[in-house]
């Protein structure tokens, strides 16, 4: 990994397995379920949303650097002693789903330093009702990097499918991908593995469904306008 993409730490909450392969989330401690509990409650104002949602996006974020491949490297201490450890392999970078993905980029940049960050912007077509790519800024060599997909909501899966669809056509294979995401719908979860079985997800929670107008619930509401929004 390049040393202005070397990540600072990866001791996080242990993830645990879901009931879906390749989906991970995160250990549920008293801790993370308060966090949780905060930012799904209405009465949470902004200010301690934002500050709530940033804590369980840096779990997320630490969780997923546990996936990066690394190698074997013996140091010198200060007490003229040797210790073996491992380094990280390859580079990475971070592609955030606008706008609500863009709030877990920082997230990011405060476990990996310089990590560059590409953007990608799609919305749900009102004839067609599909999502629909409407801007995209990548890096050049993306193919090359582990990428880190961030979105906190994953509901019917559309959105995140669209956004992997764009990042293969770039050259990045499924495996080199691993979606973040603060709180999926078993709907959801199904049809992301279901299109890209090879790909990672780390979610922090698996809410109960999907209602009629296809909001997760019990889910937290709009999180880019709860983020963004006073």
């Amino acid at each position: 990994m390049d040393s202005d993409d070397t990540p600072s730490n990866t001791n996080s909450e242990l993830s645990v397995p879901s009931p879906y392969d390749n989906v991970l989330v995160l250990r549920q401690t008293n801790q993370l379920i308060a966090l949780l509990t905060k930012i799904r409650s209405k009465e949470t104002k902004r200010g301690d949303f934002i500050f709530y949602s940033d804590r369980i996006i840096r779990l997320l974020v630490e969780a997923g650097l546990n996936y990066l491949p690394v190698t074997e490297v013996t140091v010198d201490t200060y007490t003229g002693n040797t210790y073996t450890g491992v380094q990280f392999e390859g580079k990475i970078c971070g592609v955030s789903v606008m706008r609500a993905g863009e709030s877990m980029e920082q997230g990011l940049r405060d476990c990996c330093r310089s990590v560059r960050i590409g953007k990608i912007l799609i919305q749900r077509d009102e004839e067609t009702s599909e999502a629909k790519l409407y801007y995209s800024k990548l890096p050049e060599d993306i193919a090359d990097r582990w990428v880190f997909l961030l979105d906190p909501m994953l509901a019917t899966g559309g959105s995140a499918i669209k956004a992997v669809e764009v990042l293969k056509k770039r050259g990045v294979s499924e495996e080199r991908i691993i979606f973040l995401n603060l709180i999926s719908s078993p709907e959801g979860i199904k049809h992301f593995r279901d299109t890209f079985p090879q790909l990672r997800v780390v979610t922090s929670f698996i809410d109960k469904g999907l209602n009629d107008k296809n909001f997760i619930v019990p889910g937290l509401g709009d999180f880019g306008d709860r983020y963004y929004t006073d």
